[in-house]
C-alpha cells in the first residue's frame, strides 16, 4: 500500500533528504530545503517479483553515414548564429537572462518571423494573460504574424493540444518554473516539478520533431534557477546578457550540441524592439574617448567572430586602507593577477591606488587574451599618457611577466585593419601566425610585459619612474 513520506528537496541544486537540516551537503548552500510529499510504494519482495526480459536493440559502428540535421532558419541571422544555423528539428534550447532583458521580445519576434514564413509557431506563456502578449506583439509591429499563443501552465494539457493537428516547427514555453505536471506532487517552480515538466516536454520535443525553447529564471548570481539537471537534458543553453542602462544585449551561447560553444549575437533594444547589430565592434567603438588616457581598444574573439571592444581604467590615490578594486565586464581574479604581475617585474606600486577596469558597450569578456590590454590601460590611467588611437592589444600575461600567444591572431588583425586600425600591439610569437603579416598593419610585438610598460613610460617618464625605482 502506498503512503506518503516526507522530503525535503534542495531548491539550488535537488538533492533529496528524509528531515530537514540548515545546510544542504550536496551545494553547501543554507536554507535551501523545502519540503516535498512523495509517494512511496511498499517495496515488493524480489522473490515474487516479476522478472523482465531484456529488448534486442542493434549495435551500430562508427563508419556508418551520418546525415547533417535539417535546420529551420529562424529569420533572425544573429540568433541563427548563436544557434549554429537555425532550430533543428526536435532540439530543445533552455534561454535564461535578468528580468527585464528582453527573453520575451526576443521570442517574440523569433516565433513571428517563422509564423510568417508559413510554419506553425506556438507560444505558451505561464506568466502573461493572452492579452498581454498581444500588445507586446502589437508595440513590435508584429500583430499580424499568425502565432498561436495560449496562456496555460499544465503540461498534460499543453502536450495534448499540441499533438493535434500539424505538429508545430517551434514552441516556446515561458516560462519553465511556471509549468506543473500531475505525476509528481509538489508545488510549481520546485525542484520536482521543474525536472518532471521539463522532461514531459523534452519527450514531446523529441517525438514530434518540434524545436522546443525552455525561458528559464535566473538567480542573483546569473546561473539559471532550478536543477543543473535540466541544463545537461537540454540541447542548448542560450544566455542573454546586458546592462540594464545599457541598449546593447548579447545572446551566449553556453552549450550547444549542433554548433560552437561560447558563440554570441549582439542585439540593440529600440523602441520597436530587438535590433540586430551585423558589425558588432563599431558599435562598441562609436563611443570612444579618443585620446583620453585609461582607454585600450582589445581585438578579442567571442565563438567564431572578432569583436573589438574599449577597455577603460582608472587609476587614482586613495586615502583608505584597503584599496578599491571594482572591474564591470571581466573577471576580477584576473585584474588581481595583472595587478600583481605589474608591482612584482615592473616596479609600479599599486598598493596606494584604487583601481576601476570597464569594459564599455556592457560586454562580458571571458578570455585571457585581454591581459595585455587591461595591462596597457591601467599603466596609460596611471601615467597619465594616452595610448594611440589607432593601436589594438592582444596578449596573455604569464605570472612571470611574460606575454604568451593567443588563437587566431589574423582574424583579430583582419577586424582591427577593416575598421581603420594601423598598428596592434601583440605577442612576439604572433607575427609568424598564417595571414598575421599580410593584413597591412604595423605590428609591434612583446615578449614581455616590462617592454610594454617602458614604452608607456617613455611617453610620461616623470610620472612612472619614482614608482619603477620603489
Amino acid at each position: 500500500m502506498a503512503k506518503n513520506l516526507p522530503s525535503f528537496v534542495c531548491q539550488n541544486c535537488g538533492s533529496a533528504y528524509t528531515k530537514w537540516q540548515g545546510k544542504c551537503e550536496g551545494c553547501g548552500e543554507w536554507n535551501t530545503l523545502s519540503e516535498e510529499d512523495s509517494i512511496a510504494a511498499a517495496a515488493m519482495p524480489s522473490s515474487i517479483r516479476p522478472k523482465r526480459k531484456g529488448r534486442l536493440f542493434t549495435l551500430e559502428t562508427l563508419t556508418g553515414e551520418s546525415q547533417q540535421a535539417p535546420r529551420l532558419p529562424s529569420g533572425m541571422a544573429e540568433l541563427d548564429r548563436v544557434t549554429g544555423g537555425g532550430f533543428v528539428r526536435g532540439s530543445v534550447l533552455l534561454v535564461g537572462g535578468d528580468p527585464g532583458i528582453g527573453k520575451s521580445t526576443l521570442l517574440t519576434q523569433a516565433t513571428s518571423m517563422l509564423a510568417r514564413a508559413g510554419h506553425r509557431a506556438v507560444y505558451i506563456s505561464g506568466e502573461e494573460a493572452v492579452a498581454q502578449v498581444r500588445l507586446r506583439a502589437a508595440r513590435l509591429g508584429l500583430a499580424d504574424a499568425a502565432v498561436q499563443l495560449a496562456a496555460e501552465t499544465s503540461v498534460e494539457d499543453i502536450i495534448a493540444t499540441l499533438s493535434e493537428g500539424t505538429p508545430p516547427r517551434l514552441v516556446v514555453i515561458d516560462s519553465i518554473q511556471t509549468m506543473w505536471t500531475d505525476t509528481v506532487e509538489s508545488a510549481p517552480g520546485t525542484v520536482t516539478q521543474v525536472r518532471a515538466s521539463a522532461q514531459a516536454l523534452i519527450r514531446f520535443a523529441k517525438k514530434s520533431g518540434a524545436a522546443l525553447i525552455l525561458v528559464g529564471h535566473v538567480t542573483k548570481d546569473g546561473q539559471i534557477a532550478g536543477p543543473r539537471v535540466v541544463e545537461h537534458m537540454v540541447d542548448a543553453v542560450l544566455s542573454f546578457e546586458g546592462e540594464g542602462s545599457q541598449q546593447f544585449r548579447i545572446l551566449r551561447s553556453v552549450k550547444n550540441r549542433f554548433g560552437p560553444t561560447d558563440e554570441i549575437g549582439v542585439f540593440e533594444m529600440t523602441g520597436l524592439g530587438l535590433r540586430e547589430v551585423t558589425n558588432p565592434s563599431e558599435l562598441f567603438l562609436s563611443e570612444r574617448d579618443l585620446g583620453s588616457p585609461g582607454t585600450a581598444v582589445f581585438a578579442g574573439i567571442e565563438g567564431t567572430r572578432p569583436v573589438l571592444v574599449e577597455l577603460q581604467a582608472l587609476v587614482a590615490p586613495t586615502s583608505l586602507g584597503t584599496p578599491r578594486r571594482a572591474v564591470v565586464g571581466w573577471d576580477p581574479s584576473r585584474l588581481s593577477m595583472v595587478l600583481a604581475v605589474l608591482e612584482a617585474h615592473c616596479g609600479i606600486k599599486l598598493s596606494g591606488h584604487d583601481v576601476y577596469l570597464n569594459v564599455a558597450g556592457g560586454l562580458r569578456i571571458q578570455e585571457p587574451a585581454a591581459d595585455l590590454a587591461a595591462a596597457a590601460a591601467l599603466v596609460s590611467s596611471l601615467a597619465n599618457a594616452p595610448l594611440p588611437v589607432d593601436a589594438v592589444y592582444f596578449g596573455e600575461i604569464s605570472l612571470s611577466g611574460a606575454v604568451r600567444p593567443v588563437a587566431q591572431s589574423s582574424a583579430r588583425l583582419k577586424e582591427a585593419a577593416k575598421l581603420g586600425f594601423a598598428r596592434a600591439v601583440l605577442p612576439d610569437t604572433a607575427r609568424g601566425d598564417a595571414g598575421a603579416g599580410d593584413v597591412g598593419l604595423s605590428l609591434n610585438t612583446v615578449n614581455s610585459l616590462t617592454s610594454l610598460v617602458a614604452d608607456i613610460a617613455a611617453r610620461s617618464e616623470k610620472r612612472l619612474r619614482p614608482a619603477a625605482q620603489g
